[in-house]
């Protein structure tokens, strides 16, 4: 165990400073922001700090660490060539207040980038700036507000969201002022094409789908969809957070979506999780492309005075949309993970339709090997599938209701014990329309063997008994933890002794 803030050490120890350049008379600071002891830092060696922060990183579970079957979120293998491009003098040590003539290698990066996006989603433009899925959800929203606003159109204060919807799509809506109307799923798990009928009016300002949905299944029914919403002058808007299921298979585009926002550090490969750094561009048809924040990059009229760097029409430069709703990120997006998923797509081009249809066949190799190895163990009755399908897309979803009912085993309770056995538990109690629900999304970088080994250790940690389970995990750094509690008592900083 690490125990860094317990190294006193000798004063002066442990550091090195220069010397002030002030001298301390020369400081004159009012009495109440000068502290009255000196701060509690730990004074270590160079080695004795690396071994705090090795210790550290084995506490930490990741995609590098073992296998992470988050649903909904995809979490894999991102290819260390990337890093190695994101990492070169040329891009990593520019800054975005650098005049045009010195970013040409990056604009024509982003340039790219926009277009491979335009082409996979069927869409007229693309702006790489939001740097989160739900910022660019938001910006999304708020460009198809603007776009009614501009047609004097201020009775559209309706979106429309699927039960199943991530949280996101009604509290970004929510966030830039429009009424929720959620629609019921059918007992499939599919969207209700008669319930929405019976919301649709001149009121609504737009629908939020995401297809496939988070139960995994492909919306049959989404092109009727979106010419029911069409037909009262509403639009359509791809929440994309599941793109990685379809990729070179259809699109947003041909699906009737006006709008979509994409999670690169979830289908491109861009590194998620810990809080970033994310990337969640919108592309959008050309009725609304004067709406995007900016700048976005364009090919144009070589710039005055420097013509001796452009070579034919080659010169890259910042357009700012004329009705852009503004800027929603500091700089111009996040560079980093915009270079990383643009190497990604210059790598496997055109294979990254093999890459949509490995991971769907990765998801019902999963699916069918749990239920495979539930019917050896005799305990196949402990769960069922949370939507009635021969075939899921991406992930899939089991509810553990009977588990829970029969032996007092909840979903939470197996994504405990999963953990002591070395795995990322599945995402839990999402989508809410499954009761005792756990998501699973194995991607298409996972291996058979390791998908065959996941599905006999599940079954091992269904067939342990209820007690055991209400106490895992036991092996891992910290053990089970009230989440309520937590979430309602924050303690973000080192309990110091005052």
């Amino acid at each position: 165990m690490s125990r860094l803030f317990d190294f006193a050490g000798g004063a002066g120890m442990g550091y090195s400073q220069p010397d002030t350049i002030m001298a301390k008379e020369s400081v004159s600071l009012p009495a109440s922001l000068v502290r009255k002891n000196l701060p509690k830092w730990p004074r270590l060696s160079e080695p004795e700090m690396v071994r705090h922060y090795t210790w550290l990183s084995r506490r930490n579970f990741g995609i590098d660490t073992g296998f992470y079957p988050l649903g909904s979120c995809t979490m894999k293998h991102n290819p260390r060539v990337n890093e190695v491009i994101a990492q070169m003098p040329g891009i990593a040590e520019i800054h975005p207040h650098q005049p045009e003539h010195h970013l040409q290698g990056l604009l024509s990066i982003f340039h790219e980038m926009q277009h491979m996006l335009e082409i996979c989603a069927g869409m007229d433009q693309v702006t790489l700036q939001p740097v989160a899925g739900a910022q660019g959800e938001f910006t999304a929203v708020r460009c198809v507000q603007e776009f009614f606003r501009s047609r004097g159109e201020d009775q559209r204060t309706k979106v429309i969201v699927p039960d199943s919807a991530h949280g996101t799509n009604p509290a970004s809506a929510a966030m830039a002022g429009f009424e929720i109307i959620e629609i019921p799923s059918l007992e499939d798990g599919r969207i209700d094409i008669d319930a929405l009928k019976a919301v649709v009016d001149d009121t609504v300002a737009l629908m939020m789908v995401t297809n496939p949905n988070t139960l995994g299944l492909f919306e049959n029914d989404i092109s009727q969809a979106s010419e029911i919403i069409h037909s009262v002058g509403g639009q359509m808007y791809y929440d994309g957070a599941n793109f990685n299921a379809i990729l070179g298979r259809t699109s947003p585009g041909l699906m009737g979506f006006d709008a979509v926002h994409f999670n690169l550090h979830k289908t491109f490969s861009q590194p998620h999780g810990g809080g970033g750094p994310g990337s969640g561009p919108i592309g959008v048809k050309s009725h609304l492309a004067e709406f995007l924040p900016g700048p976005i990059v364009k090919k144009r009229p070589i710039s005055s005075g420097h013509e001796e760097f452009a070579v034919d029409d080659m010169w890259y430069g910042w357009y700012q949309p004329a009705n852009s709703i503004g800027k929603v990120q500091q700089w111009h997006g996040n560079a980093g993970a915009v270079v990383r998923c643009w190497a990604y797509y210059r790598r496997y081009g055109y294979g990254l339709k093999d890459m949509s249809e490995h991971a769907v066949l990765n998801a019902n190799y999963l699916r069918h090997a749990l239920h495979r190895e539930a019917e050896k163990a005799g305990i196949s009755d402990m769960f069922i599938d949370g939507a009635t399908t021969k075939v899921a897309k991406h992930e899939f979803t089991l509810s553990l209701l009977p588990a829970k009912e029969k032996y007092g085993i909840s979903a939470m309770d197996v994504a405990k014990g999963l953990l002591d056995k070395g795995y990322m538990a599945p995402t839990v109690y999402f989508p809410l329309v499954v009761p005792e629900c756990m998501m699973f999304e194995p991607t298409e970088t996972e291996s058979r063997d390791t998908l065959d080994k996941f599905a006999k250790e599940f079954i091992q940690v269904l067939q342990q008994d209820a007690e055991t389970l209400h106490q895992a995990p036991i092996t891992t750094p910290v053990r089970r933890v009230d989440e309520v509690y937590a979430a309602r008592n924050l303690c973000l900083r080192h309990p110091f002794d005052e």
